[in-house]
């Protein structure tokens, strides 16, 4: 298994009826890989609560973010199929259900920057639904 330092960059969109919201964070951590199995470590420090631990694994055909720490929850992405997990936060548990549209990787090479995208609605309690589009970035941080 090789791991590396590197510099993540996480935009998040999130998109309803009438607004749209984009979130932006950059933050060190980590990427491991192992076979066809790429894995992604990185600490949010938002500017309220706890700090959240956040591990994106990379499969074929699968991705899945898991959060701990200040929320707690396991969003798994496969494409055009529904997934359903309870996101647990300090305000309470909810419902979410993702259907994800659109996946696309590409791994770090040399001197390359990672890319990965998803494109899916989330359907939180069951009543709002919302696009989200996701982009995370990463690169070996420079010596």
């Amino acid at each position: 298994m090789t791991a590396k330092d590197v510099r993540v960059k996480l935009v998040t969109e999130i998109r309803d009826a009438d607004r749209k919201e984009e979130m932006t964070l950059s933050e060190p951590g980590q990427f491991f890989s192992r076979g066809e199995t790429e894995v992604l470590k990185f600490t949010e420090t938002p500017e309220e609560g706890e700090p959240i631990h956040t591990m994106v694994t990379v499969k074929p055909g699968h991705v899945s973010i898991k959060r701990t720490g200040g929320v707690d929850m396991r969003q798994v992405f496969q494409k055009k199929l529904e997934t359903e997990n309870i996101y647990h936060h300090t305000y309470g548990d909810f419902h979410m259900k993702t259907f994800t549209d659109q996946i696309e990787y590409r791994s770090m090479g040399d001197g390359d920057r990672g890319r990965l995208f998803i494109s899916y609605q989330m359907t939180l309690n069951h009543e709002v639904t919302q696009r989200h589009r996701l982009t995370l970035l990463f690169e070996e941080e420079s010596e």
